[in-house]
């Protein structure tokens, strides 16, 4: 019997089959279908543990560029009021294989003309200072600096273990597909360094870049009072972080927005309610290895 018979028999074998039949049959190969499609899709552990990964290049192609951040501290009163503001704004470049911040703005205005020149000065002494250290010297400042990132590197491969994950949905975020989870401290976690103390006391939601698995947007919030930092300062229920990346040149995501919402006792005394806001901008590609020239007065 030819193939086009044999797929014909097999037609008029089916239609034969009466309707209840015909329609379980439908839902069988429904359900194979869907489930061929989950299993090509990673489970929520899966998901972060492969953007951890990512974030270990993504950071390397980060070092090749330069922005300015801009960082709004607003202290509010009891009635939730503000009481005070700074603005400042940075240009964050590297020098010499570690970061410098230059100071170039305050209360979004550029800088009086003596504090123009304190911060040129102070850059132009840091890039001769820089120029004249011995190789052991600048292997030791850069080995100081990587040895810093590599700890916020460990702390958050240790968000791996410190949640409980879910993906809750998948959705668009700027035109990029993303996966949407959800995060519950696990029971049993026991934190392995200071900074990371603070984890079994927040939940969170993460937006998660369907093709580089990169962290694009998280949201989270403190559950239960927790201390944390070097002094003694207790965070309470009800403050939230979150952050906004952006895909920068199609090949590495920046920060574009980090912005935190606290309420927190000083000591034993001190209240202190603080918003802050902080944004980035003007990405410019920098190679590591290039040497920073500082701007002569006009």
């Amino acid at each position: 019997m030819s193939r086009k018979k044999c797929i014909t028999a097999s037609q008029d074998r089916n239609s034969s089959l009466p309707m209840h039949v015909q329609s379980i049959m439908r839902i069988a190969l429904a359900l194979v279908f869907t489930g061929l499609a989950a299993a090509q899709t990673p489970d929520a552990r899966e998901i972060v543990t492969r953007s951890i990964q990512a974030s270990d290049e993504n950071w390397r192609m980060s070092r090749n560029y330069t922005f300015l951040q801009r960082t709004a501290e607003r202290h509010l009163d009891a009635g939730g009021q503000t009481k005070s503001t700074e603005i400042k704004t940075y240009d964050i470049t590297l020098l010499d294989g570690s970061p410098y911040f230059r100071l170039v703005g305050r209360d979004d205005r550029p800088l009086p003309s003596a504090d123009e020149t304190k911060e040129r000065e102070k850059l132009e002494k840091s890039i001769a200072d820089r120029s004249r250290e011995t190789p052991k010297d600048r292997a030791k400042r850069i080995a100081e600096y990587e040895k810093r990132r590599e700890g916020q590197r460990q702390d958050m491969r240790e968000v791996a273990e410190a949640f409980d994950f879910k993906v809750a949905a998948q959705e668009q975020l700027e035109g990029r597909p993303v996966w949407v989870l959800d995060a519950e401290p696990h029971p049993g976690y026991r934190p392995r360094s200071r900074d990371t103390k603070i984890l079994p006391h927040v939940r969170g939601r993460l937006w998660i870049d369907r093709q580089t698995y990169h962290w694009v947007k998280l949201e989270a919030q403190v559950i239960d009072p927790v201390s944390w930092g070097l002094f003694l300062v207790r965070l309470d229920p009800g403050a939230r972080i979150s952050f906004v990346e952006t895909r920068v040149n199609d090949e590495v995501w920046l920060p574009q927005r980090i912005s935190v919402t606290a309420s927190a006792r000083l000591g034993l005394f001190k209240k202190l309610r603080v918003e802050q806001d902080t944004t980035y901008r003007n990405f410019r590609k920098f190679q590591a290895d290039s040497r920073l020239v500082a701007d002569q007065p006009h």
